[in-house]
């Protein structure tokens, strides 16, 4: 939750500077529909930094007592900026795991993940230095320290995987370059000493409480195949390059989100790893950001399928859309790289038809036409997101539904799986996310799928529950 930026394009790059001055000075001013301004309190916040495989993630996931950030034995599992809301007794604050500070000629990314971590550095309230106590101090870490000291913020050195009590008198004292009270020996693998941390970041934050309540912040998880555009969508719409955005498959691993403010609507984007057959995988990191990605599918509350135009819908893309189905959620279909392709008047219905042919499952979600390389209807993602999830909320009086019913009833009577008449007494709406109906007979068979997808998508056209899944129950009676 680091970042609140106003979506006017007409001013995104002044929105942004606002947003990085804001920072600054301890409010953030937020220009809405060019004539409103929200101010709203920045919270203070805490850095995790160290070279890779010292354990950032493992304490990023403590502190926040949920498991945010993947964790893998191997390093570099970290490459993009990871936050989150965290609280310590009465105080909150914004912790930020960042990638591990290393240069690495076998690594073309490494670069771009220091650079993300010095950035995120710059721009905290305060730091947790990690190292790893099993290791003792490197000369680049030394190197490291001395760098973050000319920022002039409160650091707190911790030496992470001291297990033992045996373990910490053996290695403390390697750490006492730093100051013999400076060093926070912990193990956040075991949750030792982290009362210990936890009152050290409790006595650098300031002592007024931020009681502040926040809106419901909607979270989109974009989805979709690798290199289809989903880092590159994001960083357009937050106005900054915050995601690492290469030609590399499989850059993003761990899923990062962003919150954006539009029309006083908070949005919680999630950037997901690009899905694909986890039996091509070689890198287990890769398929560590393939599993989180797919559970960030449950828990979100709309999806975004984000297609290339070039060259769509592929298996994957289908493959990747009933996981949507199945989890219930609001979807909305997304080809990205629209400037890519010639004449797009005339192909548009051409698209749109081999689309919904391609995905007839999921033919109730919306499509749009965007591009993240110019911004293009990008901003429509949201507004579409906001009106998908309250179409998913309806709730239909029974004695409408039951109207509905007895129109049905006349005009075309349900079928069976066997093609016979089945008649459907009555039915009423047992709950919404999504909208699930019972519908109350003397057969004992179910419906004709196809006649079950005729009879939800003529509940969405009367209801105008377009954009989610519809869910149909029979109780016999």
């Amino acid at each position: 939750m680091s970042y609140l930026i106003n979506l006017d394009y007409s001013k995104l790059e002044a929105a942004a500077n606002v947003a990085r001055s804001a920072s600054q000075s301890g409010k953030r001013k937020i220009k809405i529909n060019n004539n409103t301004v929200m101010q709203m309190k920045r919270l203070p916040r805490i850095v995790i930094v160290g070279f890779p495989n010292v354990g950032k993630s493992t304490l990023f996931n403590r502190l926040l007592g949920e498991k945010k950030a993947i964790v893998h034995s191997l390093p570099g599992m970290t490459r993009d900026m990871n936050s989150g809301m965290c609280t310590v007794k009465d105080k909150k604050f914004v912790l930020v795991d960042t990638g591990g500070f290393f240069d690495s000629r076998s690594n073309p990314l490494s670069t771009k993940v220091k650079s993300k971590a010095w950035e995120a550095s710059k721009q905290a309230d305060a730091l947790i230095f990690m190292l790893d106590a099993r290791k003792g101090i490197l000369p680049p870490e030394h190197e490291l320290y001395i760098s973050l000291n000319k920022l002039n913020k409160p650091i707190i050195i911790v030496a992470n995987k001291m297990d033992t009590p045996r373990l910490e008198e053996e290695k403390l004292g390697e750490f006492f370059t730093f100051g013999r009270n400076s060093v926070i020996p912990i193990s956040a693998e075991h949750k030792r000493n982290l009362d210990r941390l936890e009152n050290a970041i409790y006595n650098i934050i300031p002592k007024k409480p931020y009681n502040q309540k926040e809106p419901r912040i909607l979270k989109i998880a974009i989805v979709g195949r690798i290199n289809v555009g989903k880092s590159s969508l994001i960083n357009l719409i937050i106005g900054k390059e915050k995601l690492i955005v290469s030609e590399t498959p499989g850059t993003t691993r761990d899923s990062i989100d962003t919150v954006v403010l539009r029309n006083s609507q908070p949005y919680c984007l999630v950037d997901t790893a690009g899905i694909r057959k986890l039996n091509r995988i070689r890198d287990k990191r890769e398929k560590a950001g393939i599993i989180i990605a797919k559970k960030n599918i449950r828990r979100a509350d709309v999806i975004c399928l984000l297609m290339d135009s070039t060259e769509f819908p592929t298996r994957q893309d289908a493959a990747i859309a009933h996981l949507a189905y199945e989890s219930g959620k609001p979807l909305m279909l997304i080809l990205n790289k629209w400037d890519l392709i010639p004449d797009k008047q005339k192909v548009y219905e051409e698209f749109k038809k081999k689309t919904y042919e391609k995905l007839d499952f999921v033919s109730y979600a919306p499509l749009i036409f965007v591009s993240a390389r110019t911004g293009k209807r990008a901003v429509k993602i949201l507004d579409l997101a906001a009106e998908i999830f309250e179409n998913a909320q309806t709730r239909i009086p029974t004695p409408l539904l039951n109207r509905f019913l007895n129109y049905v009833n006349q005009s075309n009577p349900p079928l069976s799986k066997n093609k016979n008449r089945i008649k459907i007494k009555y039915m009423t709406q047992q709950s919404v996310l999504p909208p699930t109906f019972v519908l109350f007979t003397h057969s004992k068979s179910s419906l004709l799928p196809a006649y079950r997808k005729y009879f939800s998508s003529l509940l969405r056209e009367n209801f105008d529950i377009w954009g989610t899944p519809v869910r149909l129950r029979l109780k016999r009676n």
